[in-house]
């Protein structure tokens, strides 16, 4: 029975997994303290999850039906994230394996959305080929095994959730940006005007998205204000259109290349309603098998966590207590 316990960004989430069954999931969420300044504050997150870290983990595990002292091993995001965020994870988890004497098991949070895919009552098994796509990671992975990775392509600059949450911003909508921008987009005619895809070159697998975020700043700078007015869900529907075509059209290139058929999603941009409609019809013309996580399961959630750990090396006392965090991307981190 594993206790997790996720905190890299503005997400306060506990969860209890009891072998392949998931008792409880709890996820906390900040988006009310950070839509003021119109994207997450690394202290104001870091702040929050101090103080709301023990009512989660004590919600998690009363939802489970079970007792604390009932855990035997204990999961926590290690790595990439905001270090302050981080660290209030980390040593939460550390504190509590020691009082129950009982295994750490340190979790990339990267794998933990792959992981995602593992949950549910059709998980995926290895290999697979899955598009993280968040708001501060996009990459291409080939998932050979549990625990064995090859990265087939990254974003160079920004990553596609930043790239929606700024276009969201542009055109004036609300926080969280990338959801509104996806609501909005709904009414509109994607095809109204065309938006640059990045390094859009056969066999090239890498992502860049900072050309399309200032296409749209020209975009807007030039319309005029009653032009867009008209047409902001057109120009919501194109947007996302552009970032959207980035990303399955990579993922598909990858799952050709790589010769597996078998592809999904997984990161809080998976909860895009274009993106996982595309990825189906994309999926369907060329016979591929495709698996998206619940939406739930997309954003950050400890879930994964727990789920990734099932395949990660525990640490036993004291080897754990010098256990730190690191904010580098990726899975090296």
């Amino acid at each position: 029975m594993i206790l997790a316990i996720e905190t890299s960004c503005d997400d306060t989430c506990a969860a209890v997994l009891d072998g392949d069954e998931l008792l409880a999931s709890v996820v906390s969420s900040q988006d009310s303290f950070h839509a003021r300044y119109g994207g997450v504050v690394p202290e104001v997150a870091s702040r929050h999850h101090l103080e709301l870290i023990n009512p989660v983990i004590g919600e998690a595990v009363s939802r489970s039906g079970t007792r604390l002292e009932r855990m035997e091993s204990i999961a926590v995001t290690t790595s990439p994230g905001l270090i302050g965020a981080l660290l209030v994870g980390v040593a939460t988890a550390k504190s509590i394996a020691a009082a129950l004497e009982c295994m750490l098991i340190p979790v990339n949070h990267l794998e933990g959305h792959i992981a995602a895919n593992y949950l549910g009552p059709e998980p995926l098994e290895p290999p697979f080929i899955c598009l993280i796509a968040s708001g501060g990671h996009t990459s291409l992975v080939h998932v050979l095994s549990y625990d064995e990775y090859r990265v087939l392509g990254s974003t160079l600059d920004d990553a596609a959730g930043e790239a929606l949450d700024k276009g969201a911003r542009l055109l004036g909508l609300g926080y969280p940006g990338g959801a509104e921008l996806d609501r909005l987009a709904a009414e509109g005619d994607r095809g109204f005007t065309r938006f640059p895809v990045g390094l859009d070159k056969p066999g090239n697998l890498d992502f860049s998205f900072s050309g399309v975020k200032t296409a749209l700043y020209y975009y807007l700078r030039d319309a005029g204000k009653r032009n867009i007015e008209l047409h902001r869900a057109d120009i919501a529907a194109s947007y996302q259109s552009a970032v959207v075509d980035a990303l399955v059209s990579k993922l598909m290139a990858a799952a050709a290349q790589s010769g597996c058929g078998i592809v999904c999603l997984s990161g809080g941009v998976s909860a895009n309603s274009e993106l996982r409609r595309r990825l189906r019809s994309a999926c369907e013309e060329r016979g591929y098998r495709s698996r998206v996580p619940s939406p739930e399961l997309c954003t950050d959630n400890a879930a994964m966590i727990a789920s990734a750990a099932r395949y990660k090396t525990a640490l036993e006392f004291p080897d754990y207590l010098n256990l730190g965090a690191v904010a580098a991307s990726g899975f090296a981190a």
